[in-house]
């Protein structure tokens, strides 16, 4: 499945780091980018994934 900017994402329900969340209603109004990584233990997981985690702050 791909999804073109702008476009409304399907809601879902997953386990996440903060408990069960219902996508929609997680996401509120606000913007959210969609990251996936090949494989576990890749530089794309220590270095790529590193670097979006510190734009949150």
């Amino acid at each position: 499945m791909s999804l073109q900017l702008g476009t409304i994402a399907p809601d879902f329900e997953q386990d996440s780091s903060q408990g069960r969340i219902r996508f929609h209603e997680w996401i509120g109004n606000d913007w959210v980018v969609f990251f996936s990584h090949p494989a576990d233990f890749t530089p794309v997981c220590t270095t790529e994934l590193g670097t979006v985690a510190r734009l949150e702050d």
